[in-house]
């Protein structure tokens, strides 16, 4: 039964669709088969658009799926164990010991101690080794790792601005890049879940990356690549503009916005607040801005003068009041990614001048603890997607992977939740319909002529009424994909 749009449930006979050349051209109770055109039988199953995701950061998400789990660790002693642990199964196993090793997921926030670079080395025998926060704004590297890309040593873990001049050349060490098999792999594992496009904030050059990829197959979902600061002359001078199709990308790859760091992370204590953190180990620590309001106008205004939109990264409150003041001043639309905590003053703001939010449901689960532990005076303005919801902004839906799993249906389910395990909902007053949370995951599409040819095909009705809030949550958690079609493809289909 398709999905005509996602704000009600449609009580319809199963309908047919017609998709030509990538979209849909007509939907009706019965169509007539044209002679040779490929078929696709739903069964009357329940349909959708295709989902996206509107924040990923695809390079790392693919590596992260190889990458050593340090999720959960409650030390840099943990860390290490755990890290030690892998090395020493490598070793057994004969593993090339030129290859990087990378652990990925802490959040040294709640560590009683910081992590050293001598204590990591004591593990690495002669391996290169690297971990990396779970919210990607911090790394730890050790001295052969540092070594071997040039750095000055440190003994102690590179964080914001200083890690991302480091994370983009990660690289260029032996063993970090994903082979091409476990690029279509990771890629078809996005297909299986409905996705249909990403919007892909990888630091490295994902505009030039994706068309390559899509040059030599991978053609299963659509991609909108962005650029970050020191990435802008390059972009300028090739005359990309935000909506373009890139060239070899076969009308699957477009550029995307120029992507602005204006703050840090809960995870670090690093995003920008109006007041302290509660937690913090100083009287005045409210985090601090990566760049001035003067830098932040300055790059709003080059980018949008060239034809390139702006997604600005901003979680704290003083953050995110900052931003607003540069679009306002500036008059250039954009979006906001994360507008974790906000003032409620800024809510009318963001829709009065037209600028989306880009929120990551499932961070309401990751972050939740380290919200109550930092800024318990304030939860109730974290993750406020109702307060925007009815003041009409705009949301979409994403991940931030590897900082969470890429997968709408958690994100989607998190959104309605609002948690994850068995404690009550965490401030439910900011809690979305189902309804809602699919329409703020699948890009504006309507299964009508004129739109995409991207679908999804559901094992279950995701708007079917449960007795209960965990039966409500385990229905989206573990949504069947029976099918997904891009661009008029089939990419995904499950076994009979």
């Amino acid at each position: 039964m398709p999905l005509d749009g996602v704000d009600s449930r449609p009580d319809v006979a199963p309908v047919d669709l017609r998709i030509a050349d990538g979209m849909i051209v007509e939907v009706a109770p019965r169509l007539e088969r044209v002679p040779g055109e490929d078929e696709l039988d739903a069964g009357g199953h329940w349909t959708i658009p295709g989902l996206w995701d509107h924040h990923v950061h695809a390079g790392q998400w693919i590596r992260s799926t190889t990458w050593v789990d340090l999720a959960g660790t409650a030390s840099a002693r943990e860390a290490l164990d755990r890290l030690a642990a892998h090395i020493a199964r490598l070793d057994a196993s004969g593993a090339d010991p030129h290859q990087v090793v990378t652990g990925f997921g802490y959040r040294s926030v709640t560590w009683p101690s910081p992590a050293s670079v001598a204590d990591l080395d004591a593990i690495s025998g002669d391996r290169l080794v690297i971990a990396i926060a779970g919210d990607a704004h911090n790394g730890w590297l050790n001295s052969r790792a540092q070594a071997a890309l040039g750095l000055p040593h440190r003994d102690t873990a590179h964080a914001e601005n200083d890690w991302f001049s480091v994370i983009d050349r990660l690289s260029e060490l032996p063993g970090f890049d994903p082979s091409p098999q476990l690029i279509r792999s990771v890629v078809a594992g996005m297909a299986a879940r409905g996705i249909t496009g990403i919007v892909d904030f990888e630091f490295s050059d994902s505009f030039r990356q994706w068309p390559r990829l899509v040059a030599d197959g991978l053609d299963l979902i659509r991609v909108v690549a962005s650029v970050y600061p020191h990435q802008l002359d390059e972009a300028i001078g090739l005359g990309l503009s935000t909506g373009g199709a890139l060239p070899g990308g076969e009308g699957l790859v477009t550029m995307g916005p120029l992507k602005i760091i204006t703050d840090g992370s809960l995870g670090t204590r690093t995003a920008w607040c109006c007041q302290p953190y509660l937690s913090a180990p100083g009287d005045a620590d409210c985090g601090a801005p990566n760049l001035t309001g003067e830098e932040l106008r300055a790059l709003i205004e080059r980018a949008d003068s060239h034809g390139l939109g702006v997604a600005t990264h901003a979680i704290g409150d003083r953050a995110n009041q900052a931003v607003l003041d540069a679009f306002a001043a500036t008059g250039v639309h954009g979006r906001v990614e994360h507008a974790q905590l906000l003032r409620l003053d800024d809510i009318g703001r963001l829709a009065d001048l037209g600028i989306a939010a880009s929120i990551q449901p499932a961070h309401v689960l990751d972050d939740r603890d380290i919200a109550d532990d930092c800024w318990a005076d304030r939860t109730e303005r974290a993750f406020m997607m109702r307060s925007l919801q009815d003041a009409g902004v705009r949301l979409l839906f994403g991940s931030d992977a590897p900082v969470a799993p890429l997968d709408p249906w958690l994100a989607m389910a998190a959104a309605v939740h609002r948690s994850g395990d068995e404690r009550e909902a965490w401030h439910p007053e900011q809690s979305l319909t189902v309804a809602e949370t699919l329409a703020c995951s699948v890009d504006g599409q309507r299964l009508a002529p004129g739109g995409r040819g991207d679908l999804v095909v559901l094992g279950d009705d995701p708007l079917r009424p449960c007795e209960r809030p965990e039966d409500a949550r385990a229905l989206l958690r573990g949504m069947p994909v029976l099918a997904t079609v891009c661009a008029g493809r089939v990419t995904h289909r499950a076994d009979p």
